[in-house]
């Protein structure tokens, strides 16, 4: 579509795409380029830009994975219940030693899960198969082989194996992983700056009580953290009234600084939603497509103005949620840097039993809410009752299960994937 198209009022105004094009055209989205380094503990939920290796062994010494006590494995050979062996206890391991002394033969030394293993010893035998007597020896009922409860030096992690790839989300349990290989700093992307503008003169502050024909404000105070928690440092610019020149000036300002915006509202074909005929009249301007084919939250666009990404989100509340969910969200963190693959990935899903039947129409792709509950071991998904226009509807729900495009609904107990809220 050409820069400057008349487009407002048009019915051929919607570009609709499936959803799965709809991925893939947003997975071309470039992501930012520039990077910095951080320290790992302010390294959560950052994109790595380049692959991290390993400084040292993981573990860097031989240890136990049990209490018990370090022995040489032959010398415990054979020993069981009905014909235990004996060993003479040499001393102690305290957690956190240089164990240095070696091990005599015929010996063992009380170790705890963690200890190294002095110089000699091979294996640990585990506390509950053994027993301390009174002239310092301990009763060994059960052998063990070489390397038996024992980590060996780099076992877990190898100095110079690559940790993560470039693109990698850093997750907080990673980060742990990270200084326990010496990583005690990552470069990273920088934070995609993501710009949010809400339209409608309908649209009033959540204290002001509305007139008829006005609601408050939704969008913004569910869209701002959700975009923020996906990596965005995101800038709210606020409600824009129904005006060309106030929302072009919004987003030439906005386009300004930013690497993308989001546009919530004005995104279907009304009378006073002129956002794409806005966007259009930048230059570098160019649209993807205006429609994904998606209930709720078809009037969905993916354009570029002065080259940027400019996403627009329904002002539905329910349909903004769930294409925020579904899309914004990816987008976020493909801008910042995330592989595709895993910026669609959900958070998190789970298989359960369809309680009910659901209808759909063909042809485009539903989610219906559900709520979970377990039945005599089974989990269900029960569809949320209620006018899928209410936002509540969406709030109250434990996830969202996805008909297909190809199904005109889903029977009950179909099993099915539930995505969590």
């Amino acid at each position: 579509m050409e820069r400057g198209s008349h487009l407002a009022g048009a019915k051929g105004f919607f570009r609709v795409v499936s959803t799965e094009r709809a991925r893939e055209l947003l997975a071309a989205v470039r992501p930012v380029r520039e990077t910095e380094v951080v320290e790992v503990k302010q390294a959560a939920r950052r994109v790595l830009a380049g692959p991290v290796r390993a400084r040292s062994d993981v573990p860097h010494f031989d240890r136990a994975v049990m209490d018990g006590y370090a022995v040489r494995a032959a010398d415990t050979f054979g020993a069981s219940e009905s014909q235990p062996g004996y060993l003479r206890i040499q001393g102690t391991i305290e957690m956190g030693e240089h164990a240095r002394t070696p091990l005599a033969s015929r010996a063992a030394m009380r170790i705890s899960t963690g200890g190294m293993l002095p110089p000699g010893a091979d294996a640990v035998v585990m506390l509950e198969y053994t027993e301390e007597l009174p002239d310092g020896s301990v009763e060994i009922r059960r052998g063990v082989a070489p390397g038996e409860n024992v980590q060996r030096v780099g076992e877990d992690v190898k100095r110079g194996t690559v940790l993560f790839e470039r693109g990698w989300r850093l997750r907080p349990f990673d980060l742990g992983g990270l200084t326990g290989t010496g990583v005690v700093s990552v470069r990273v992307f920088r934070r995609p700056r993501v710009a949010l503008i809400a339209t409608g003169d309908e649209i009033v502050p959540p204290e002001q009580q509305p007139r008829p024909g006005q609601v408050r404000n939704i969008n913004e105070y569910a869209l701002v953290p959700m975009l923020a928690e996906a990596g965005a440092d995101v800038t709210d610019y606020g409600v824009v009234r129904d005006d060309p020149d106030a929302l072009r000036s919004a987003l030439a300002k906005a386009l300004e600084t930013h690497d993308a915006v989001m546009l919530s509202g004005g995104s279907s074909v009304g009378a006073k939603d002129m956002a794409l005929s806005i966007i259009m009249s930048f230059p570098k301007s160019s649209v993807a497509f205006h429609g994904i084919s998606i209930a709720p939250g078809k009037p969905t666009i993916l354009a570029h103005a002065q080259g940027k990404p400019v996403f627009g989100i329904p002002g539905h509340p329910m349909s903004a949620l769930v294409v925020g969910m579904l899309f914004a969200v990816p987008l976020v963190r493909i801008l910042g840097g995330e592989a595709p693959e895993r910026a669609f990935a959900p958070r998190a899903r789970i298989s359960a039993t369809l309680a009910e039947p659901v209808a759909s129409a063909p042809g485009r792709e539903d989610y219906i809410r559900v709520r979970l509950e377990e039945r005599d071991g089974t989990r269900y998904a029960l569809p949320s009752p209620g006018k899928s226009a209410s936002v509540f509807n969406l709030i109250h729900a434990d996830g969202l299960v996805k008909i297909p495009a190809n199904a005109e609904g889903l029977e009950a107990g179909t099993t099915v994937e539930v995505l969590l809220l």
